[in-house]
C-alpha cells in the first residue's frame, strides 16, 4: 500500500514539473526579453525642418493622420522632431542626431531640410513634406521614377509663381513692377526667380528679385521696395511661417500689395494668398511613411503633385492698403477674411 502511495507521490512529482516548465515556456512566450520588447515597441520617424517650431496644421495633422492609419504615437510609433529654428547651417546637425538615433524614416520639411537629410545617408528613406522642384534640385530622377531614398510630395512651387503674378495683376491692372522677396540660402530660390521672370515677361511686369536670408534683411528690405516704388510684393513661402506675421505688418504700413502662400500668410494679414492645401500634404505625408514602413521602397514611389489649390483674399488688409479687390476676382476665391 505504502509502495503505491510513493509511486502514485512521484507521478505528481513528474507532473508538477511537467507543467512547471510547461507555465515558464509560455511566460517566456507572452514576456519576451527586453531587446525583443525594445524592438516591437514602435517605428521611429524623424521630422526634420528648418522652422521655428511646430504647427498645429502641419505637425497636428501629421500625427493625426498617422494615428488613423493605426500608428499609437509612444507605443507603435515614436516621432522626433528637429527643428532648426531657421538657422539653415544647424540642419546638418540635426539630421546627424536623428541618423544616430536610428529612424526608420526621415521626413524633411523645405528644400534646404530636404538637401541635409539628402547629403547625410543614401541608406534611410527620406519623405518630402512638399518641396518647391524635386527634379530641379536633384532630389529625385523623376517624378514617375524617383530613384535613390527619396520621395514624397511636390508643392509645384515655382510654377506656381506665374498664377500668383497674374492674380495680382487682376487684383492691380496697373501693376508693372513686382519684389520677389526669395531665400538666398535656400538652394530652390532660383528657380522662383526663372518662373516669375518668365511669366513677368508675358505679364509685361518688371520682377526684381530680393534676396535675405534673416530677420534684420527682411526689415532692411521695405525702405528699398518704397524707393524703387515697386507695385507689388510676392513671398517665397519658406518665409511665412516664421516672418509671415512681420512681413504682413510692414507691408501693410507701406501699403504694399502682397501674395504668397500658404494660408497662414493671409491669417498673419497678409493680402493674397495661393497654394496647395498644406493639411492636405500632411495627410499624404502620413501614408508615403506608412507605405514606408511596410516595406515599400522610396525608389518605386512615384512623386505627388498637388490636384487642389486655394485662392484666399483678406479684405480687412485690402482696406488697410486702400485697395478695392475686383468683383471678378474676388467671386473665384475659395475663402475671405472680412
Amino acid at each position: 500500500m505504502k509502495t503505491g502511495v510513493r509511486h502514485q507521490a512521484t507521478g505528481n512529482s513528474k507532473n508538477a514539473k511537467l507543467f512547471g516548465f510547461a507555465l515558464c515556456a509560455m511566460l517566456f512566450a507572452l514576456c519576451p526579453p527586453a531587446e525583443a520588447q525594445q524592438a516591437k515597441k514602435g517605428f521611429r520617424v524623424g521630422v526634420l525642418s528648418s522652422r521655428l517650431g511646430p504647427l498645429p496644421t502641419r505637425e497636428g495633422v501629421f500625427e493625426e493622420a498617422l494615428l488613423k492609419l493605426g500608428y499609437v504615437e509612444g507605443r507603435s510609433i515614436i516621432i522626433e522632431y528637429r527643428y532648426a529654428e531657421e538657422k539653415l547651417d544647424r540642419l546638418p546637425a540635426l539630421v546627424a542626431e536623428l541618423v544616430g538615433s536610428k529612424v526608420d524614416v526621415i521626413v524633411a520639411v523645405s528644400t534646404p531640410a530636404i538637401e541635409a537629410a539628402k547629403n547625410a545617408t543614401k541608406t534611410i528613406p527620406i519623405i518630402m513634406a512638399g518641396v518647391s522642384d524635386p527634379v530641379g534640385t536633384g532630389f529625385v530622377a523623376s517624378l514617375a521614377r524617383p530613384g535613390g531614398n527619396i520621395t514624397g510630395l511636390s508643392l509645384q512651387s515655382p510654377e506656381l509663381s506665374g498664377k500668383r503674378l497674374e492674380l495680382l495683376k487682376e487684383i492691380i491692372p496697373k501693376l508693372s513692377r513686382v519684389t520677389f522677396l526669395v531665400h538666398g540660402r535656400d538652394p530652390g530660390h532660383g528657380l522662383f526667380v526663372k518662373e516669375a521672370q518668365d511669366a513677368g515677361s508675358t505679364l509685361g511686369i518688371q520682377i526684381q528679385p530680393l534676396a535675405v536670408t534673416s530677420h534684420e534683411e527682411i526689415e532692411g528690405a521695405f525702405p528699398a521696395m518704397v524707393r524703387e516704388r515697386t507695385g507689388g510684393l510676392v513671398i517665397q513661402p519658406i518665409f511665412v511661417s516664421s516672418h509671415g506675421l512681420r512681413i504682413a505688418d510692414l507691408a501693410a504700413k507701406n501699403r504694399l500689395p502682397t501674395i504668397s502662400d500658404p494660408v497662414e500668410f493671409v491669417d498673419a494679414g497678409g493680402l493674397t494668398s495661393y497654394g496647395p492645401n498644406r493639411s492636405a500634404v500632411w495627410r499624404r505625408t502620413a501614408v508615403y511613411v506608412d507605405k514606408i514602413l511596410k516595406g515599400a521602397k522610396p525608389a518605386d514611389l512615384p512623386v505627388e503633385q498637388p490636384t487642389k489649390f486655394e485662392f484666399i483674399i483678406n479684405l480687412k488688409t485690402a482696406k488697410q492698403i486702400g485697395l478695392i479687390i475686383p468683383p471678378n476676382v474676388l467671386a473665384r476665391a475659395d475663402r475671405v477674411v472680412r
